[in-house]
């Protein structure tokens, strides 16, 4: 087939603005750093002694063996750079030139819209959030997480890094020791959130490392649903985003996490997401990752109680310079849980994408019901997608499963849809969104709008 691409390469988000920031860190990893960042913060001193130890397992830690072959310096990045002098409390309050960055990728527009609480992340801070009267009457906690650190410490001690501990991974050391920003939820028993709540993370700065830390706990026969967006400038130097989500799904509660990824080419993005769901409750991730030079991210759901459901399902599309590396873990530990892993992958001009799913059924797992199909879209010769299936069973009383697929655009396709009126690009372009649909048709139309939002944009057929 013809070497031609539907997939712009101009990257829309890839701004950056002139930014005079009120405090800004020297560059690389050492303990000073880390006391430097806990006390501009007045954070307790369990958290310093947290950031420390977390650092000397960072240290310690090697690069995961299964992982694609990095050489990333992790002396080159600035770990904390705060563009304000306090968060805003409302969009009114914000610098004109930030404010400027979010009216371009929509936070605004999100907020009239949606009428939902939204947080904004600029580099390391929370620069803007909004909390509604209605979330309030309702007990709901939505903030930052380092103003939850300081105003629900209860919370805290009981949860903060209980489910990925600084042990788990090199990348969740290295946020646990430098993270700052990020969202906090708690949802009250009974309480049903609408709407979905916001929030948008920003890299501005050059040579930046960014660790936001999401706390989200739903309690007993509670509903979120939380979306998170991502962008990034475009630089000659490179860029870390190292975030790690922490999600506690109580009995009979329902949590859908949606993140919308966007990051330029030059941003390594290594990201750990973990759910524990206790009996009844539901899990959703959905992941969609367009951009960055390195996607490592599996989102992972375990399920502790009887009946208890799990269910990732992703959309990673890999051009030139980039490796989506990505997958889903689910670990099945009490009986009659449910799991479905559903992942679609799109691959052009040499772009990768990578597919690792590990689905564990403990023995005490009986009645377990479990699928996984993952397919992949090679639109030319010169990319590459690669599946990694791992499936542990330790009982015979499941049912388990497991698809896969990798296809070419048929030229056949392509001179259909041509003799009926398409350009070229118009028919790959048509060809590549269909193939991302059946995602997007199974999600809830807030859901739906804003992946494809995104998708039109990395989509656009090319003119002239």
């Amino acid at each position: 087939m013809q070497n031609s691409n539907p997939i712009p390469l101009e990257y829309k988000l890839g701004f950056h603005d002139e930014i005079d920031y009120s405090q800004k860190v020297a560059k690389g990893i050492s303990e000073k750093i880390v006391k430097e960042i806990s006390l501009s913060k007045a954070e307790p001193s369990w958290m310093l002694e947290f950031r420390l130890e977390s650092l000397k397992k960072f240290k310690s830690l090697k690069m995961p063996a299964w992982a694609p072959k990095t050489e990333i310096n992790f002396d080159n990045f600035t770990y904390y750079l705060n563009p304000t002098k306090k968060k805003a409390s409302s969009w009114e309050d914000l610098p004109e030139n930030i404010k400027r960055t979010y009216e371009k990728i929509g936070v605004p527009q999100k907020e009239r819209e949606l009428l939902a609480g939204v947080e904004a992340q600029y580099d390391s801070s929370a620069i803007y959030g909004s909390i509604k009267d209605k979330l309030d009457k309702q007990g709901v906690l939505f903030t930052d997480t380092d103003t939850a650190l300081k105003k629900y410490p209860q919370y805290f001690k009981k949860y903060f890094g209980k489910l990925i501990p600084s042990t788990d991974n090199k990348f969740a050391a290295l946020n646990s020791a430098f993270w700052s920003g990020g969202s906090f939820v708690y949802v009250p028993p009974g309480v049903k959130i609408d709407l979905p709540l916001q929030a948008y993370f920003r890299i501005n700065a050059k040579n930046f490392g960014q660790f936001e830390r999401t706390l989200i706990i739903a309690d007993e026969g509670s509903e979120i649903k939380y979306v998170e967006g991502c962008s990034a400038p475009v630089y000659a130097t490179e860029s870390l985003h190292a975030a790690v989500v922490e999600i506690f799904v109580g009995k009979s509660a329902t949590v859908r996490y949606v993140t919308v990824q966007n990051w330029s080419s030059d941003v390594y993005n290594l990201v750990t997401k973990r759910a524990r769901v206790e009996e009844n409750g539901s899990m959703q991730w959905l992941d969609v990752n367009i951009g960055s030079k390195l996607t490592q991210k599996y989102p992972s759901c375990y399920l502790v109680g009887r009946g208890a459901k799990g269910e990732t399902l992703s959309l990673a599309i890999a051009g030139r310079g980039q490796n989506q590396d990505t997958g889903a873990k689910m670990i099945h530990i009490a009986p009659e849980t449910t799991s479905n892993i559903l992942s679609k992958s799109i691959s052009f001009a040499g772009g990768k994408t990578v597919f690792r799913g590990v689905v564990k059924i403990n023995s005490e797992a009986k009645g377990t019901k479990t699928k996984t199909k993952c397919d992949a879209l090679i639109l030319d010769n010169d990319s590459q997608s690669d599946t990694y299936p791992n499936l542990q069973v330790d009982t015979k009383e499941v049912s388990a499963s497991h698809e896969a697929t990798v296809s070419k655009m048929e030229e056949e396709q392509i001179f259909y849809l041509m003799s009926r009126g398409l350009t070229r690009n118009e028919a790959e372009s048509l060809i590549v969104n269909g193939f991302a649909d059946s995602i997007i048709k199974e999600l809830p139309i807030e859901y739906g709008m804003e992946i494809k939002r995104l998708l039109e944009m990395e989509f656009e057929t090319k003119q002239g």
